[in-house]
């Protein structure tokens, strides 16, 4: 056995050892390989849950209730409003760690009532790198992180993805929209409907990876460098400035870097 399947073998054994799980599950790559594993190992006994939230988009909301049909795995939504949490609004440095800490306890009180040991989340070994305070939340509750436990990256994942038959293998990575802030902006249900709905339009075009990142009423587009002749061509230009402009922006520009993962962690370095 390769080193590559030894670790999903070690992943198996983690989640058969827990007996029964509750995956928070987003419809990403992470936690679709994660709840798919988790039910092949656990049967009826691995459920999946998904939190719905202004910063969550429909589209994730809709794959992931596909995905748990199709897949026959109980499915739980619950209610996560971020924007009603203590000081998430005003998007401090550590708002991923008041959102995790309001959902996982959230969460937590509904599986206990169906019986379910544990709940587990799809962190992999590439979020270490960076900077993740939901990940201290995680720790703090006793969340489990089956994926990092078994040392598994974002491209094995993937590798596994595929062999599993999972559309999910080549999925975009996504964040929740309110990483689309810099900290210290106000979050608002306003603006994250603006950044949805600009993000949905470039993915509507065919962009694969992208990411709009709001500046009060700048809008900052992230994509992979391959698309930038694409983006340049006037007539897909004009249009999307024109559209972005009825959402309420008012300039709107290309990070000539292209996408990054959590490229507003920049400001934290600077500091």
């Amino acid at each position: 056995m390769d080193a590559l399947h030894e670790k999903k073998q070690y992943l198996e054994n983690y989640l058969r050892e827990l007996g029964s799980v509750a995956v928070a599950f987003s419809s990403g790559v992470d936690s679709t390989f994660l709840l798919r594993v988790a039910h092949d190992v656990l049967g009826d006994k691995a459920i999946a849950v998904t939190a719905l939230s202004c910063s969550f988009p429909k589209r994730e909301s809709k794959e992931a209730e596909n995905f748990c049909q199709k897949e026959k795995i109980e499915h739980i939504f619950v209610e996560s409003e971020e924007l009603s949490l203590e000081g998430f609004r005003e998007n401090p440095e550590n708002r991923c760690y008041l959102c995790k800490h309001g959902l996982f306890t959230k969460i937590r009180s509904l599986v206990e009532e169906r019986g379910i040991s544990y709940i587990a989340e799809g962190s992999n070994t590439d979020d270490e790198g960076d900077y993740r305070p939901g990940l201290a939340a995680v720790a703090e509750l006793g969340i489990k992180s089956p994926l990092r436990e078994a040392k598994l990256s974002k491209a094995e994942i993937r590798e596994l993805s595929k062999e599993l038959g999972l559309s999910t293998w080549d999925k975009p990575s996504f964040a929740c929209l309110a990483s689309r802030f810099p900290y210290g902006e106000e979050i608002s249900e306003e603006k994250l409907s603006m950044v949805d709905r600009a993000e949905q339009r470039l993915l509507d075009l065919g962009f694969h990876q992208v990411r709009v990142r709001i500046h009060g009423n700048i809008a900052r587009i992230e994509i992979n460098r391959e698309e930038f002749e694409k983006i340049i061509q006037p007539e897909l230009a004009e249009s999307i400035n024109r559209y972005f402009c009825e959402l309420g922006f008012v300039y709107v520009t290309l990070d000539l870097s292209g996408y990054q993962m959590g490229s507003m962690n920049k400001t934290l370095k600077q500091k």
